[in-house]
């Protein structure tokens, strides 16, 4: 019967959901976290007698025909890009941004990854870099006495040494945008990897036209919103359990059919 198998796939699409939405869920205090929200699509249709077909020798044309669907499948797991909220953490190194944008950090290997997360740290040489110790593109070096740093709204990396009045220019951060941003690749900890999908950045620095400001003393947090995480929870273990009420239904009919003398 192929409501065992259509109601099977339906299973595992609800399953497939509901692990989205946990993952949601526990990242929902993840600095610069993105929600995620699955999308499904119908599977390939059986044709039992083909729309457009002719009926009979004198061309009459059968208007509807019969296609049986055979389930459903999990498209794609979408991105949802929009701001998060700014909190304060009167951190002198923490930078949110404000619009579009993604911080440039330079990996182990060499290679560029992209993220919204501006906790950031120095090395012990003054390195502006990640909590993990990757370093921020450009790479922008702090005087390691500096007893006071300011970041502007355009990313100019400032610092005072004791005993100084003037401020010392280190550097400017830049910003990274991306035509279609669902595209980037997750890599974990809160980064991202260029993808064929997103489309090669353009570099430029916060303020400048399509790019957003960032705001120093702030941090970006995640975009989910709990109590829409549970009502499509809620949605998604009830459809579940619609589907295997399909396949109890099925199986008691398939019980019947064997009982028949």
């Amino acid at each position: 019967m192929r409501s065992l198998n259509i109601a099977a796939t339906g299973m595992q699409a609800q399953q497939n959901n509901v692990e989205v939405i946990s993952n949601n869920i526990a990242n929902m205090n993840t600095t610069a976290y993105t929600r995620r929200r699955p999308e499904f699509t119908d599977l390939l249709y059986q044709n039992l007698r083909r729309v457009g077909s002719q009926s009979s020798d004198a061309n009459t044309i059968v208007p509807t025909g019969i296609q049986i669907g055979l389930g459903v499948k999990t498209a794609a797991v979408y991105r949802i890009t929009e701001q998060g909220s700014l909190e304060s953490t009167d951190n002198s190194l923490d930078v949110a941004i404000q619009g579009h944008g993604y911080f440039r950090i330079q990996l182990p290997s060499g290679d560029t990854a992209y993220s919204r997360d501006g906790e950031f740290q120095l090395s012990p040489t003054g390195t502006l870099v990640t909590a993990d110790g990757y370093t921020v593109l450009p790479q922008t070096t702090i005087d390691t006495k500096a007893t006071a740093v300011s970041i502007s709204s355009t990313g100019v990396v400032t610092y005072k040494l004791d005993g100084q009045t003037n401020y010392t220019q280190a550097g400017q951060i830049q910003l990274a945008l991306f035509a279609n941003d669902a595209g980037l690749e997750a890599r974990g900890d809160n980064l991202f990897s260029e993808t064929p999908a997103s489309g090669q950045p353009t570099i430029g620095y916060p303020g400048d036209n399509g790019f957003g400001t960032v705001l120093q003393g702030y941090v970006e947090t995640s975009n989910v919103n709990v109590v829409t995480e549970l009502t499509n929870l809620i949605s998604a273990q009830r459809a579940y359990e619609m589907n295997s009420k399909v396949i109890q239904a099925s199986d008691q009919m398939m019980s019947t059919l064997t009982t028949m003398k």
